[in-house]
């Protein structure tokens, strides 16, 4: 068992939760508009999303890392090379958060959860996300690799729940304090790009 991977998977998960997106901030946004209580129910209902997300991942990938290691490079070559990709788009966009949240209809908290399951079920980002993120982490010889996915999967989603209810429950200071500060959005944008970076790294060097 490697735990210093396991704990740079938590570092680096919980460097990306904390990192603007659209799921945080659709977080944020329904936790202003509907409550903490609403807030919740959106946080767990994107989380839940994530399950299937590893599922697929998990089952697929797995087969292709037991079958062929060039396979297996390439995976980890498709993996630094979408996070590489995706510091460049950070970099490139706007660092200026925007936090408005007079349009957002409010909904009950049945609704707010379907949404959120829904939102990320659907949206195959995702997937590609976990795909290019999971395999440099695996982090032992002795369990299976579907195992061992499902073990990042949980840890991500407990990562991101946890950070993603902090939002909720302290979203009207985060938007307040977003709304008086001009530099977070700058610092947050480079977080995002370390982040990538670094993780982009960690998996290209990651063996099988």
């Amino acid at each position: 068992m490697n735990y210093e991977l396991l704990i740079s998977f938590v570092i680096a998960t919980s460097a990306l939760a904390i990192s603007p997106g659209p799921d945080n901030i659709y977080v944020l946004m329904q936790s202003i508009v509907n409550g903490k209580k609403y807030g919740f129910a959106t946080v767990a209902g994107l989380i839940s999303g994530c399950l299937v997300h590893t599922t697929l991942v998990a089952f697929g990938v797995s087969a292709i890392i037991k079958e062929n290691d060039l396979l297996f490079f390439m995976i980890k070559l498709f993996g630094a090379s979408y996070l590489l990709y995706l510091a460049y788009k950070v970099y490139k966009s706007n660092s200026k958060l925007h936090i408005g949240s007079q349009n957002i209809p409010k909904k009950s908290v049945v609704q707010l959860f379907k949404q959120g399951f829904v939102m990320n079920v659907l949206n195959p980002k995702v997937s590609i996300f976990f795909l290019a993120f999971f395999p440099g982490f695996l982090f032992s010889s002795s369990l299976s690799t579907v195992s061992q996915f499902y073990v990042l999967g949980i840890l991500f989603m407990l990562v991101s729940a946890i950070i993603f209810s902090v939002i909720a429950i302290l979203a009207g200071w985060i938007s307040n304090y977003i709304k008086q500060s001009n530099r977070i959005g700058l610092y947050l944008k480079w977080l995002q790009i370390i982040v990538f970076i670094g993780i982009a790294i960690i998996i290209f060097i990651s063996k099988k």
